[in-house]
């Protein structure tokens, strides 16, 4: 099993990356999207059909918001390649999941569900067969955000980020469409 983490800005030429990488391993791919059963708005929507229309039809899609680990346990298997899309938006998901209303200062009470999954996910890292490719935005580069809840979501990624990090053989930063090796290699593509 080989686990590897890309991560980027926002068309940074991450996910593109990560297609590649899929298509070049010769395996059965299964893409787990985590932003296509909540497009949200026209924009979001146009991203997601963008993402469709690069994935070959071979490739299997699954659709989930939430529970990240429970799809990458049931689609991960020897000689097969779990490509997931993006772990910056399932937070985002999770982050939104109760519904609650967030206030623009003070401490945001993170949902319980968050730290749920996140601990989920790095246990399945751990224990998953077959390769997997994992994206995320890299949210760190620019000024601390205005409002309570950008700064909460801005500090979650970041974290997530370091640890799913530390769980992969492999992490790579692209960024203009350049892929820079943070740790292991950049498998062929």
């Amino acid at each position: 099993m080989s686990a590897t983490l890309i991560l980027g800005g926002a068309r940074s030429g991450k996910s593109a990356l990560a297609e590649r990488l899929a298509m070049a391993s010769g395996r059965d791919v299964v893409v787990i999207a985590t932003a296509a059963v909540r497009a949200g708005d026209a924009e979001m929507a146009a991203r997601i059909a963008h993402h469709r229309e690069r994935r070959p039809a071979t490739w299997l899609t699954v659709e989930t918001p939430l529970a990240l680990a429970d799809a990458i346990r049931r689609a991960a298997a020897p000689g097969r390649l779990v490509l997931v899309d993006c772990l910056t938006v399932w937070l985002a998901n999770l982050l939104f999941s109760d519904g609650a209303d967030h206030p623009d200062t003070g401490v945001i009470a993170l949902p319980a569900r968050l730290n749920d999954e996140r601990e989920a996910l790095l246990a399945v890292l751990a224990e998953v067969e077959g390769d997997l490719v994992l994206v995320a935005n890299e949210t760190g580069l620019g000024i601390v955000p205005l409002g309570a809840i950008n700064r909460a979501f801005v500090d979650e990624a970041g974290r997530l980020n370091q640890a799913v990090a530390a769980a992969c053989d492999n992490a790579v930063f692209v960024a203009a469409g350049l892929p820079l090796v943070l740790k292991g290699t950049l498998p062929p593509v």
